[in-house]
């Protein structure tokens, strides 16, 4: 179940980083406009998810997991809008490294670090 929950955050964060970046261009708030631009960024993810197996991991680490995925995230989704003529800026990729860094990264090290509050020992999946 961690694992799933894993997941779906990572799905949020992306969706929240598609959604902040359509909002601070005033980009049309269409729902096809939202989905053009969050799906090279759910591929990359799951191709990050698939490349490391994450499903067979601690989802929640930070390393491997969140690192990998993060930056498949970034790497595959920049490469996607490419091929698929959204075209990119050196600039969009640096936001997107550092906004996907902070939230794939932080919320595993956030949920890492209340679990060693509780008392939790990391479990070995």
């Amino acid at each position: 179940m961690r694992n799933v929950v894993a997941g779906v955050l990572d799905v949020c964060c992306v969706l929240v980083f598609v959604g902040i970046g359509r909002s601070s261009h005033d980009e049309a708030a269409s729902v096809t406009g939202f989905l053009n631009t969050a799906w090279p960024f759910l591929v990359g993810l799951a191709a990050g998810w698939a490349v490391l197996r994450a499903w067979r991991r601690r989802a929640d680490a930070v390393v491997p997991v969140g690192i990998g995925v993060w930056l498949s995230a970034v790497a595959v989704g920049m490469v996607l809008r490419v091929i698929s003529g959204q075209g990119i800026a050196f600039t969009f990729v640096l936001v997107a490294l550092v906004f996907l860094g902070l939230v794939l990264l932080g919320w595993r090290g956030v949920a890492r670090g209340a679990a060693a509050l509780r008392g939790d020992k990391p479990e070995r999946v």
